[in-house]
């Protein structure tokens, strides 16, 4: 059996345990012995980030030769168009080289959605929306390059699911801990 924490990461908080002068980390919402993050999410991104004690598992989840899809709630500055979308769908070329085709579609605003502190900047006359984008790389801050690649920079980024486990009901700071089996070969 492996244990799995399912953990709401919200803004500002670092992916580590130890402690950093100028962001919380993990020790301050997560006191379960002898987990690790199975990836990361910037200070400035939000939502699911997963945790286990099980090295394999770790590796399963977080190796982008895996390609486990993740989820992402993106706020964008303006409304996106469909050719935006499109070109998300296809793949963007970005200064690493292009990334593979995304999931990319428009959403409502997440009626579970928390406010965010702090909130994110408001321009009076531009107005902001909503997609999901599902990626299966990991590049860093890829998701916000994507989208400014295609003309409509990121305003505030959540990570919904990772795989086959998502945000639930977990509130910002909550944290739920399962066992899981896990096959070794």
């Amino acid at each position: 059996m492996s244990q799995l924490v399912l953990f709401n990461k919200p803004y500002g908080v670092i992916c580590q345990f130890s402690p950093d002068d100028k962001h919380p980390s993990l020790a301050e919402y997560i006191t379960i012995k002898d987990v690790y993050p199975a990836g990361r999410l910037d200070h400035d991104s939000e939502g699911l980030l997963l945790l286990t004690d099980d090295g394999k598992l770790q590796h399963k989840i977080s190796h982008p030769r895996n390609k486990m899809a993740k989820t992402y709630w993106v706020q964008l500055d303006n409304e996106i168009t469909d050719e935006a979308l499109e070109q998300l769908r296809q793949g963007v070329q970005l200064k690493d080289g292009p990334t593979k085709p995304a999931k990319a579609r428009r959403i409502e605003e997440p009626t579970q959605l928390w406010p965010r502190t702090p909130p994110i900047r408001v321009r009076q006359n531009i107005p902001t929306c909503w997609i999901e984008l599902t990626i299966k790389e990991g590049r860093n801050r890829q998701v916000r390059r994507m989208t400014a690649a295609v003309g409509f920079p990121t305003l505030r980024l959540i990570r919904y699911a990772i795989g086959e486990w998502n945000l639930d009901n977990l509130r910002p700071g909550e944290h739920l801990s399962i066992n899981i089996n896990t096959t070794r070969a």
